[in-house]
């Protein structure tokens, strides 16, 4: 039975669920919290209302989290958390069901909970394909692990029409997929996503998918223009991945050829991809703003700009710092690509081949081997890497005007204000003032 924590619910809630329900609905603000346990936490899924909170208590979890028509309102999301310090609320995967499974909901929080796929073929999170919609769903500090059954394992996957997902501060290791968005033949949107703060590493195939679309559906409430935004994330495939089927580190797809969303854009900011051995750390096509990030791979290429299912459309890739051993910056658009422009203005490169393609103006290049002459520790691991130039390194060319309003676009990698003419990440020179590049979660 729920054990509502206000005193006043604790006088006024009845001892059956049904009794539970309608109390719930006539309690004026409609907000309560109730303690879960692993024996009673579905039972009490289907009475929560807007504004109420699922607080589960420490334990192992068998039989997964249904998400199936449960829906909040824009100022009173339903919350599910698990402990936010101490034993967790640990989800363990069962055969023939995805973890946490979301069907037609919308404003729910799910936060604080650990899932172990114990290397079973289920996905960890999933907004299952025969929804209609699932919109206003955050996803925060959740740890998946253990999802890695074969490379189409995915640690959080959508595949209906979702918009407005938050997926925050998450830890992500050793899946199939870490993150799948949308579906494959492009008929499931991800609209206006924020994707920030979290640690993806060490997958099979992509740390983070994002599918192209081919239209926006007819579904009530989907934006028809929006800014998808991934930032402040960690991509790592340091441990390697699939020979067979290797896959970039984060792939971005294209927006709607026409109609709703063909103006779309990606704002990719402030994000540390590390180490692939068989493919680019990112691949991208359509519009995509890639700014103030950091890219790292000793064994191969770093930026592909390319057709996919599409073209590279409104491309803006600014000061980025990148050390690759083969190729920095590729822009490769195709013959219906030339008419848009590719921007690329005022990075820090150093590969064997640093720069190929785009609208090029105040970048710095030079072979990967000298990176260490211009940085400060540009050569280790995740950790002791440094990529702050030794001294300042501007150029008058190196200025790119907002393309769209997009966030931070006047701050470096650590948030600071950017200096005019400042080539790559960074603003500063000599030290590192913030987070020096590692496997972990970034700090806020």
């Amino acid at each position: 039975m729920p054990s509502p924590r206000s005193p006043l619910n604790r006088g006024t809630r009845l001892a059956s669920v049904a009794a539970l329900a309608f109390a719930a609905s006539g309690i004026a603000g409609g907000a309560s919290t109730y303690d879960a346990t692993p024996d009673n936490y579905r039972r009490m899924l289907r009475e929560l209302r807007p504004g109420d909170t699922l607080a589960l208590a420490p334990g192992r979890y068998a039989h997964g989290l249904p998400l199936h028509g449960l829906g909040g309102d824009p100022d009173h999301p339903i919350t599910i958390a698990g402990p936010a310090q101490g034993p967790p609320a640990l989800f363990v995967a069962e055969r023939g069901h995805n973890t946490v499974s979301i069907v037609d909901s919308h404003d729910i929080v799910v936060k604080n909970l650990e899932l172990d796929g114990r290397d079973l073929p289920v996905d960890g999170v999933k907004c299952e394909g025969q929804a209609r919609y699932a919109h206003h769903v955050t996803l925060e500090n959740l740890s998946i692990r253990r999802y890695g059954n074969n490379q189409q394992t995915v640690g959080i996957s959508t595949k209906c029409p979702a918009w407005n997902w938050i997926i925050r501060g998450n830890t992500i290791v050793g899946a199939g997929t870490g993150m799948y968005l949308g579906n494959s033949d492009g008929t499931a949107p991800f609209v206006a996503g924020l994707i920030e703060r979290n640690l993806v590493v060490d997958t099979i195939g992509y740390n983070l998918q994002i599918k192209h679309q081919i239209r926006r559906p007819d579904v009530p409430g989907l934006p028809q223009t929006s800014v998808t935004t991934i930032r402040h994330n960690v991509f790592s495939k340091a441990a390697g991945g699939s020979t067979d089927l290797p896959r970039p580190n984060v792939l971005v797809g294209h927006f709607p050829p026409f109609g709703d969303g063909v103006d779309d854009r990606y704002a990719i900011y402030g994000n540390f991809f590390y180490a692939n051995r068989d493919e680019a750390l990112f691949q991208g096509e359509g519009n995509i703003a890639l700014y103030s990030n950091l890219f790292v791979n000793p064994y191969g290429d770093a930026i592909h700009i390319q057709p996919h299912n599409d073209i590279p459309k409104q491309v803006d890739i600014a000061f980025n710092t990148v050390l690759a051993e083969r190729t920095g910056i590729r822009v490769v658009t195709g013959m219906r690509g030339s008419a848009y422009r590719q921007s690329v203005v005022g990075n820090l490169v150093f590969a064997a081949t640093p720069l190929v393609g785009g609208d090029q103006a105040g970048n710095f290049a030079g072979p990967f081997a000298d990176a260490d002459r211009y940085l400060v520790q540009p050569f280790g691991y995740p950790g002791e890497i440094d990529l702050v130039p030794r001294a300042p390194l501007t150029s008058y060319d190196a200025e790119a005007r907002n393309p769209g309003r997009l966030p931070d676009w006047d701050r470096d990698f650590n948030g600071g204000p950017r200096m005019p003419g400042a080539i790559g990440a960074y603003s500063t020179a000599g030290m590192n003032p913030g987070w020096h590049p590692a496997l972990s979660l970034m700090p806020d």
